[in-house]
């Protein structure tokens, strides 16, 4: 049976010492901070990040370098056989397409994996991969049965502030202004490649209820049904750790028995929309 190992990156959400724990490699992902480079969960905590994110520090996402890439993969292939790579939705980010372009190399040893995902549910697919190793998967079978999967799985996020799609271009000032007027907060969704507009609320409570609507409907509709037995289902947010114990607790009365995780959500992501946002997420459980 060929050993595998499972890399991942740090827009999964898991940390350095998670890492460890669970027996999975993370790449930590870089970001050009006012022209000095950082590396997530090694030189930049979240902490950190907000606060410089507070003083209007210019933010860049990055992807690793090749360098960094290789040299892990190098050194984790003098002790396994295989490797599968795990990283954030080619969607959102050239990492993914940039890994597979350095795969090439490898003789089919390393599989990249591109099955859309971030945060809470690239953090599945990591866990996933795991369980499916230890089954005896070789890395080529882990690649496809994820890939299969990759669109099992949905985010929804409610925005505080549209003060950080404006600032990255991703809205006019004028429809910021607006929306700021009216006091939108707007929810965005993930499935599959992109992030995408969703819906508008007029207050917290409104934009709640419309993601765990979405969500229950995709569980339904998409998913096979709103049972813990069927679905993983997530919690992530942006630096307000209250809300978000609060909105677990809303999410538990609405899907009672569930076993709910909860995580910050990636910076490559918080970069853009800010502190104070709530996501809700599930993903369908593999059949393993």
């Amino acid at each position: 049976m060929s050993k595998v190992a499972i890399v991942t990156d740090s827009n999964s959400g898991i940390t350095q010492d998670q890492a460890k724990e669970l027996g999975v490699y993370v790449l930590p992902m870089p970001f050009m901070i006012d022209e000095e480079t950082y590396y997530e969960d090694i030189t930049l905590s979240q902490s950190k990040f907000y606060e410089k994110l507070s003083v209007g520090a210019s933010v860049i996402t990055s992807q690793p370098t090749p360098e960094a890439v290789m040299e892990l993969w190098d050194e984790l292939l003098k002790d396994y056989d295989e490797i599968v790579h795990i990283p954030m939705s080619s969607g959102l980010s050239g990492s993914c397409q940039s890994a597979a372009v350095l795969a090439g190399d490898y003789d089919d040893k390393v599989q990249v994996v591109n099955n859309q995902r971030i945060s809470v549910t690239q953090r599945q697919s990591a866990i996933d991969a795991l369980s499916l190793a230890d089954r005896g998967k070789s890395a080529a079978e882990i690649k496809d049965i994820l890939e299969k999967d990759k669109f099992n799985s949905s985010i929804y996020i409610m925005l505080d502030t549209l003060y950080y799609l404006k600032k990255g271009g991703r809205i006019t000032p004028a429809a910021a202004a607006l929306g700021a007027i009216l006091k939108l907060k707007p929810v965005l969704q993930i499935q599959g490649e992109k992030l995408d507009a969703f819906a508008k609320a007029r207050t917290t409570s409104q934009g709640k209820a419309i993601m765990i609507n979405a969500i229950r409907s995709d569980m339904e509709n998409r998913f096979g049904g709103a049972d813990k037995d069927n679905i993983w289902l997530q919690i992530a947010y942006t630096y307000d750790t209250e809300a978000a114990e609060l909105f677990k607790k809303e999410i538990e009365e609405a899907f009672p028995g569930f076993d709910i995780h909860m995580d910050p959500l990636s910076l490559s992501i918080s970069c853009h929309i800010g502190p104070g946002a709530l996501a809700v997420a599930c993903c369908k459980k593999l059949k393993l």
